[in-house]
């Protein structure tokens, strides 16, 4: 068994955060173990704590805040473990109602929260007067100090490795994770390139009290996403992600396909590219259907360079039991490389 400091915050038994993934959390995907923290695909499977992490939910994968709080209700049905919901914050013409969202969790009594995206300042004070538990995702250290001192209480640092938004500094999981050991003096996990128990500890040995994972638990028997696009998973390598709207100063990492190629193209053109121009393209809409009718080239979906290790489509319960032998396996044979010098 692992023992971190965020496995006693969460009072969970491996040290395992699902990822926030929009459209695709639902509560069939949640497993609970008594130590990780997950999200069900839909409600990004949230019951996952049956087997030690906590599910979250991802908030606006569901249309109103009225339709969180059935989210909620419905995953607390499948489960007496602790679970928690994802807020993200991005730029967007029409913003969703974040108060509204973080208002009907609150009542609803989650105390777990995962925030990302602009300025949550206003969010994390609201958790914390509710005696919340708050993990903020970040992409660089900056923005981690910050959020250190807004008072939230672990941090997820997001390597350029990871699905969905990098940031603009392209930094590597293996350095920022070595200058987050310097910088902070709360916890933080690991998230961006890691799908076994050897990235578990290899996150664990640069300071990380745990990783978050999404791509890899999207690839999960229980994940409500098309068959089609797991085994489109499996088959993909390292190679199979490209960067999207760079240009626009709003790096998103996505499944290389048809669509993204376009929207890639369409960027370097002399003078770039307008998001008007864009738009149809990118739809949320139209990404969301990737997952429901199995077309991989339908539209933009997200994922990690992680593809590269991803060669099967287990069950999260066996996920999460062979990353917690494969992490206790690696940390004990790593442990058999110190040879303590002879004593005089």
């Amino acid at each position: 068994m692992i023992a971190t400091e965020l496995t006693k915050l969460l009072r969970i038994r491996v040290p395992v955060v699902q990822g926030g993934m929009q459209w695709y959390g639902s509560r069939r995907q949640s497993p609970m173990q008594e130590g990780w923290v997950r999200s069900p695909l839909s409600l990004r499977r949230v019951a996952s704590n049956e087997l030690g992490e906590t599910g979250i939910l991802t908030a606006l994968t569901q249309p109103t805040p009225e339709a969180l709080r059935v989210a909620i209700r419905e995953t607390r049905a499948a489960t007496d473990k602790p679970f928690g919901v994802n807020i993200t914050l991005l730029p967007t013409i029409n913003p969703p109602d974040y108060e509204g969202y973080a208002r009907a969790a609150v009542e609803e009594g989650v105390r777990i929260f995962e925030t990302a995206g602009n300025n949550p300042s206003k969010l994390i004070q609201y958790f914390k007067l509710h005696g919340c538990i708050v993990i903020h995702k970040c992409t660089n250290i900056r923005h981690a100090k910050s959020a250190e001192r807004m008072g939230v209480d672990v941090l997820s640092i997001d390597g350029f490795e990871c699905a969905g938004h990098p940031g603009e500094e392209d930094m590597g999981g293996l350095v920022l994770l070595a200058r987050a050991a310097q910088e902070l003096t709360i916890p933080y996990i690991a998230s961006g390139g890691i799908a076994d128990g050897r990235g578990l500890a290899a996150a664990l040995a640069l300071g990380a009290a745990g990783v978050n994972m999404g791509t890899r638990f999207m690839c999960t028997v229980e994940s409500p996403i098309h068959q089609n696009i797991k085994d489109t998973i499996v088959k993909a390598t390292e190679q199979d992600t490209i960067h999207i709207f760079r240009t626009l100063k709003n790096t998103a990492r996505v499944f290389k396909n048809a669509v993204s190629m376009e929207v890639v193209a369409l960027e370097r053109r002399p003078g770039g590219a307008e998001f008007s121009e864009l738009r149809d393209l990118v739809s949320g809409a139209r990404g969301k259907l990737v997952y429901e009718n199995g077309d991989p080239d339908y539209g933009i979906w997200s994922a990690g360079v992680v593809l590269g290790l991803i060669k099967d489509i287990p069950t999260c319960e066996e996920l999460l039991t062979k990353i917690e032998k494969e992490a206790e396996d690696t940390i004990a044979e790593m442990g058999k490389k110190v040879r303590r010098k002879a004593k005089l």
